[in-house]
């Protein structure tokens, strides 16, 4: 029986993907690096806190900018406020299900 070198060479590279993509355990983190971790993510929201400030201000400095130019072309310019989006309504809690009635004693 012959054997087609493209369907053993398929065979290989599935049984490679296979394994390369397994999943692992993920690694018990000791409480130096839990300690490390929770500083790096206190940081980034730092960080993400100060970004998020110079990203209004600039904004804030654009829309200044574009008022400023349309009042200088003779049109009135009212801008709207934008309110924050409103939290996502919990979902409902799942109804219970019906209990089946005992059958009737004689």
């Amino acid at each position: 029986m012959k054997i087609n070198k493209a369907l053993v060479i398929a065979v290989l590279c599935t049984i490679t993907t296979t394994a390369v993509y397994a999943k692992l355990p993920a690694p018990q983190l000791t409480d130096e690096q839990k300690t490390k971790a929770g500083e790096a993510k206190a940081k980034a929201a730092d960080v993400a806190k100060k970004d998020g400030e110079l990203l209004t201000q600039s904004q804030d400095r654009l829309a200044d900018r574009y008022i400023k130019a349309q009042k200088a072309k003779g049109i009135t310019v009212k801008p709207t406020q934008i309110a924050a989006a409103p939290a996502p309504a919990p979902a409902p809690a799942p109804a219970p299900a019906p209990v089946a009635a005992a059958p009737a004693k004689k």
